[in-house]
Parts: C-alpha cells; structure tokens; sequence
C-alpha cells in the first residue's frame, strides 16, 4: 500500500525518532511510504480545551493535506481518535455540509499503527526482535474512542526474544490528558503515582504504549524517580531487528532533506 505518514506535531516536535521507526517498519513489509510536508496540528489541543471554532482552520487543512491517501497512518491513537470522532462534529457544529462529506470519506482511511497493522493489513508478526521485559499502558483514547483492543499486545507477543508482561489496573488513565496534567496538577500526579507503582509491580526494564503523549508523562515520572524503567513508543519495538534499529528510510530521509531546504 500507499502510507501516508501522520507523524502529529508532538511526535515531530519531541519524539522524531517514534516517526523514522514507522518509516523502517513499514517499508521493511514492502509498503510506500510518504509524509506530506504540509501536514500541521489536528487541531485536538484547541478543541479540547474550547477553541472550537479556532480548530476548525486545522480540520480543514488536515481534510485537504491527507484527501488523496490511500491510508493515513499515525503513531497516536490520541490524535487519530481526534479525527474520528471528533472531525465529523465539528464539521455538524459548523453546518458546513461539504467538511462532512469530506470527513467522513477520509476517516476510513485514517488509523493508528497497530490497528492498521492488525486489522488492515492482516499482520501480528513483524519480523521484530527484542529481547527486553516489556509492559504495555493502554491509553484512554486508544481504549475507550478506538477501541483498540488487544492489536497492541497481540504484535508484541509475536516479537522475538520479549518478554511480556500485563500491567495490573491497565485500564486507568495515567494522569496526562493533555492541559489535564496543568489545570488539574495535583489530581494528575496522583494517578500518575498509581500508574508508576504498577509499572514497577512488573518488573519491566520498558514501558510501552501507542501514544508518547502519555509516555512523556510516565517517563518523566521514572525518570525523576531513578526507576531504571524506560519509555518507548510501541512502533520502535516492532521496527527492532536482531541487527538493531534499522537506518532511516526512504520517505522520513526525504522528509528531513525538505526541513534543511526550508531553512
């Protein structure tokens, strides 16, 4: 297939490493991979938090950057419920009738990683390896907006060489939820300290997940705490070979070359 790469302006900004995995793995299974240059925020910061009409600019460029694309891939399913089930109320709340039919001919096409991975492409093993103790945080918009299911755990139980083990109370929030952790400081650092406790109740060496967002909150927390455990992004497991990380690929090289272009 096609990829469109939706890297998000989190990963771009913080995390571009979590982008060049998924370029590794997804051609390392044959597909063509692209990332529009003029791809910007899906605009879930601003509606999140009550600028509606000021997301509005933001949903409407994202429509036009990704119309043409066979599949649009992200490595958040945070930004990816965004589109899903935020897009086509915003388009309702605007009454704009041609973002509603544009929205919903592109959400079908818009998927996080690993449920485009498992439900799309009909893959669970990757060729991945790594030989780590590994636990897995469930996110809130991954479970409860895309019902992620177990798409995740199912990759990584096919990776050479890991150990896996569940997380107990996986299914509570760790305390981010975006200005949540600002606003709401105090509440944020308690769930969090939950979500930590649990962590280290596995015995894990990594924390994995499909959002960074969350795992920057986790990993700052054990980072600060000296814990030894280590976040990382789902997608840089499955891009592990025996052989390491593998270099970058075609479409995220491409994608560097036009950033030193525009500087």
């Amino acid at each position: 297939m096609r990829v469109s790469l939706f890297i998000t302006c989190f990963n771009d900004t913080l995390f571009p490493g979590t982008g060049k995995a998924m370029v590794a793995l997804l051609e390392r299974l044959g597909h063509e991979v692209e990332f529009p240059m003029d791809q910007t925020c899906c605009g879930q910061m601003h509606y999140n938090t009550g600028y509606h009409r000021e997301s509005l600019p933001l949903v409407r460029h994202f429509v036009e950057t990704f119309r043409d694309a066979e599949a649009v891939v992200s490595p958040s399913a945070s930004c990816v419920s965004m589109v899903h089930e935020m897009y086509p109320k915003i388009a309702a709340e605007h009454g704009d009738e041609a973002l509603r039919r544009d929205v919903a001919d592109l959400v079908p096409r818009v998927h996080e990683l690993a449920m485009f991975l498992v439900n799309v492409l009909g893959v669970e093993d990757v060729g991945a390896y790594f030989p780590h103790r590994v636990t897995f945080h469930t996110t809130c918009h991954s479970m409860r907006m895309l019902h992620i299911g177990d798409a995740p755990q199912r990759l990584l139980r096919k990776v050479r060489g890991i150990d896996l083990v569940d997380l107990p109370l996986s299914d509570e929030c760790c305390g981010f939820g975006g200005t949540f952790a600002v606003k709401n400081a105090d509440t944020s650092i308690a769930m969090l300290s939950d979500k930590v406790r649990c962590i280290l109740d596995t015995r894990a060496e990594y924390c994995a997940s499909a959002d960074n967002s969350c795992l920057m909150h986790i990993g700052g927390a054990l980072h600060r705490s000296r814990t030894g455990v280590n976040p990382i992004h789902l997608a840089e497991i499955l891009a592990s070979t025996e052989d390491g990380m593998p270099a970058v690929g075609v479409a995220a090289a491409a994608a560097d070359a036009g950033k030193d272009d525009r500087r």
